[in-house]
This record gives structure tokens, C-alpha cells and sequence, in this order.
């Protein structure tokens, strides 16, 4: 009795384990950020990179446009992108906020003191949790907002030349 109970309890456990199987190959596995574009940044949690004082609405709503760009010291592209954010940097129409992700203080000044820093505003995301609620899964990402918090664009990777001028277009018009 004991042996049949066994012999159940394994068949319907390899049953279900291919069960989980089969549905996991159904799924989409490519995490894709598209659908955030027009959507509203909520529940912004982030610090100030010098001190505990919390960003708001308000630290975005400075000019017409921010461009929040995520980025760190170990992260080699974010060096490559780095000239056009400077460049972008000149625009009137936006601000740029700077998330540290995953880095260290130390480092991060270092960073910018030696490539300058393009950052009107600057934050620190130590562990990489609130930077999820932006949609981030890795770095350099940028997205693009409007006053409203209402995302415009997502870049993934570095920003490049062509990237530098549609914003510029978009801040411009």
C-alpha cells in the first residue's frame, strides 16, 4: 500500500514538473520596457545623492523636460555616453537627473570630477531597488519625461549621437 502511495506521489510530481515546463516555454521570457512609454512615473523613492532629502514631483517639473539617466562608475558605456550628456547639459528646456546605481560614493565623485558632471540633479540608487520602479533592469538606461512625469522615450545603452539629437529635437520643439 505504502509502495503504491510512493509510486503516485512520484508520477504525479514528474507530472507536474513537465506541467511547469511545457507552460514556461509558452511564455515570453524577453522582459521588454516598451509598454512604459506614455505611462506616468509613480512612486518615485529616491534620495538626494548627498543626503536623505527625498526627490519630488517638483525637482522634475524645473524645466519642460528631464531625461533621468542611470549610470555608475564601474559601467564602461556609461563613460561612452558621458560627452552627450555634457553636451546635453546646455539645453534649456531639461534637466538631467543622474541615478547612481549600484555604486559607491566614493567612486561615483571620482567619475565626475574627472568627465564632469552633466547632472542637475543628482541621486544614488544603492542597491538597485528603486531604479525597478522606473523600469531599469540594467545600465546606462534613460528615459526621457515630460513635466507631467509621462514617459516619452526609453533608451537602453549608452546614448549616442543619434539618440543626443532626438533629444535635442524633442526638448527644442
Amino acid at each position: 500500500m505504502q509502495k503504491r502511495f510512493i509510486s503516485s506521489s512520484i508520477i504525479l510530481l514528474i507530472i507536474f514538473i513537465i506541467g511547469v515546463f511545457f507552460v514556461g516555454l509558452n511564455r515570453n521570457s524577453t522582459y521588454d520596457t516598451k509598454g512604459l512609454i506614455g505611462k506616468k512615473i509613480t512612486n518615485i523613492q529616491l534620495n538626494h545623492f548627498n543626503d536623505k532629502v527625498k526627490i519630488t514631483e517638483k525637482d522634475f517639473q524645473k524645466n519642460n523636460f528631464t531625461l533621468v539617466n542611470f549610470w555608475a562608475s564601474w559601467c564602461a558605456p556609461c563613460r561612452d555616453e558621458h560627452p552627450f550628456l555634457i553636451k546635453l547639459k546646455n539645453e534649456k528646456n531639461l534637466n538631467i537627473l543622474g541615478v547612481n546605481f549600484k555604486d559607491k560614493k566614493i567612486n561615483a565623485i571620482k567619475f565626475l570630477d574627472d568627465l564632469g558632471n552633466p547632472y542637475d540633479i543628482l541621486s544614488s540608487d544603492e542597491f538597485g531597488k528603486q531604479s525597478v520602479n522606473f523600469g531599469i533592469y540594467g545600465i546606462p538606461e534613460s528615459i526621457l519625461i515630460d513635466q507631467d512625469l509621462i514617459i516619452i522615450k526609453k533608451y537602453i545603452g549608452p546614448i549616442s549621437n543619434k539618440d543626443y539629437k532626438e533629444i535635442k529635437k524633442i526638448v527644442s520643439e
